[in-house]
């Protein structure tokens, strides 16, 4: 990358919509994540019934859940609630805690990557040491860890997994800001007394947003997978909330007799979190400066 390059500054978002809607994967990553923020939003019209609505026909004679059907189009889970409900209330755990964790994570990587990366020194070692030490924890077991100590709710959750997916932000933008601060712009702007604040401001930050939206997206996908994982082991998200990750905990007895439990709300967390890297592996691609010119 040459500072010319550099000096056009990020891609326009018209040019980048554009380009990115000629993948034909991209669209649909796009329609899936636009149709499960639709539900997400709009769920208390969409869903036929209150999440936690235990129906006295929710059950068989025998007390088992409902296959689904014409009245439940999912199904029911174990305790008679319409699963299809459950969904769309869960998809809004998964949707919160993905952007909220991974945006808190982006914000923190962001800040300890251009701060290591541009004053180096002893400052930078520091930072990068601490980052290094974080990023020889395991993810999960750290993020359990962390769960239990707190008392589990939507927001302490989205807090764990935000304070255990930073590193990986920290270490990208570490790298990317150290070559920007070797580049002849950044010198020039030094001699002719820029402070420290117009460098990053206005000319650090600005070239780092491209690759940090590649990150927050895939990131998302991350975060939405480690949110079902932390409820499904029941250090998440607890009940009556509904989340992906805890209807398959609440439902695994049932993975035999009534397999739609299990690998619906799979699917959900799947097709979800595949849809995000599809997307962001797209914009990687678009947002690229060594790919312009190139389609």
């Amino acid at each position: 990358m040459t500072d010319a390059t550099l000096a056009e500054g990020p891609t326009r978002p018209q040019s980048t919509l554009r380009r990115l809607l000629r993948r034909k994967l991209a669209i649909l990553g796009m329609g899936i994540i636009a149709t499960v923020t639709l539900g997400a939003i709009f769920a208390p019209w969409i869903a036929p019934f209150a999440p936690q609505e235990q129906m006295f026909d929710g059950l068989t004679l025998e007390g088992a859940p409902m296959p689904p059907g014409e009245k439940f189009w999912l199904g029911t889970d174990l305790l008679g609630r319409d699963l299809f409900s459950r969904i769309l209330y869960g998809a809004r755990t998964s949707l919160i805690i993905g952007v909220v964790a991974n945006g808190l994570a982006l914000i923190i990587g962001t800040l300890i990557g251009v701060a290591a990366g541009y004053f180096r020194g002893w400052i930078g070692a520091v930072l990068m040491r601490f980052t290094d030490l974080m990023m020889a924890f395991p993810a999960l077991l750290l993020a359990i860890c962390l769960a239990a100590i707190f008392t589990p709710s939507l927001w302490i959750v989205a807090m764990v997994i935000a304070l255990v997916n930073w590193v990986q932000t920290a270490r990208v933008v570490y790298t990317e800001t150290s070559a920007l601060a070797e580049r002849e712009f950044v010198a020039a702007e030094k001699t002719l007394g820029a402070g420290t604040a117009r460098i990053l401001f206005r000319h650090i930050l600005p070239h780092l947003v491209p690759m940090i939206i590649v990150w927050g997206t895939l990131g998302i996908s991350t975060t939405v997978l480690l949110e079902a994982t932390l409820s499904y082991l029941g250090v998440g998200v607890q009940p009556p909330t509904p989340s992906w990750g805890n209807i398959i905990f609440e439902n695994q007895t049932y993975f035999q007799a009534a397999p739609w439990l299990v690998f619906i709300p799979g699917a959900a967390i799947l097709a979800l979190a595949l849809s995000f890297n599809l997307v962001g592996d797209a914009l990687r691609d678009v947002l690229d400066p060594t790919q312009r010119g190139r389609e």
